[in-house]
């Protein structure tokens, strides 16, 4: 078992985040964190930072300085333990294609230390919740986008982590199981225990899902905290956070020209 963390030691503490990739700067000075029960949304458009900075908290890419904790713990020097306390979802689906699903999670499974029995029950609930029962011994390799991306999920919530670490999770997934995701993602934070890190352009769901919301524009966070606070930031009280998010991102004026633009050309 890992060490356990300090009591007053927030799922995820991030300060003054610097990504570089050679010349370009791809998370330049970030701050923030994300505290128990809470689901925290990441907000921004392609290239903002959101993918890099996921990286960073579960050890995939080195952070050119500042500071990252995850339950009190620094990915970089306690990486098992770290790996260990998160649940993870990335934007591009990572599978081993030969295995089926069942046989997938039975791998992490035992990585992850867990009873066989409690294992093949969580596993049986969510393939039935998410209707891939019958795909469950199929190899992964012939399965649609959507039941790849379910896999992932299961995968996620499988050792019930302190922190879910979800990188666009509900790409190609049906309504029914996008709603069914939400409701868990919400439960599975309710009692205070848990927190998740939520990444999403779009502005939607974020909004139905999410605690608070960070967003970003060019690696720097230019907008936090609740819907409420993030219209009174945007000077907009009557707005949508689609308005609000364009607003803090300084991409509204852009938006308008362009359309225009293309209204004119119609």
């Amino acid at each position: 078992m890992p060490t356990s963390p300090g009591s007053d030691s927030p799922p995820l503490q991030v300060e003054d985040l610097v990504i570089r990739y050679g010349s370009v700067v791809a998370v330049d000075g970030l701050s923030l964190s994300v505290n128990p029960g809470e689901i925290y949304g990441l907000l921004g458009s392609n290239g903002a930072g959101k993918s890099s900075t996921i990286k960073a908290v579960v050890g995939l890419v080195k952070p050119t300085s500042g500071s990252l904790r995850v339950t009190g713990l620094d990915p970089a020097q306690h990486a098992m333990e770290v790996k260990g306390r998160v649940g993870y979802v990335p934007e591009t689906p990572l599978l081993y294609d030969a295995l089926s699903p069942r046989e997938f999670l039975e791998f992490v499974g035992s990585i992850r230390r867990i009873e066989p029995a409690a294992l093949a029950r969580r596993a049986q609930e969510f393939a039935d919740a998410l209707q891939i029962t019958s795909d469950m011994d199929r190899p992964l390799a012939t399965l649609s986008n959507g039941a790849r991306q379910k896999v992932l999920l299961m995968v996620a919530f499988l050792h019930l982590p302190p922190l879910l670490v979800l990188d666009e999770p509900f790409n190609n997934l049906d309504p029914r199981s996008v709603r069914i995701m939400k409701d868990l993602l919400q439960s599975y934070v309710r009692d205070g225990r848990r927190a998740a890190l939520f990444s999403t352009h779009t502005v939607e769901v974020a909004q139905q899902l999410c605690h608070r919301m960070g967003i970003l524009d060019h690696g720097k966070l230019t907008g936090e905290g609740t819907f409420p606070e993030l219209k009174q930031q945007a000077a907009l009280p009557d707005g949508s956070l689609e308005e609000v998010y364009l607003t803090l991102t300084s991409e509204q004026e852009s938006v308008t020209r362009a359309v225009r633009l293309l209204a004119e050309e119609a």
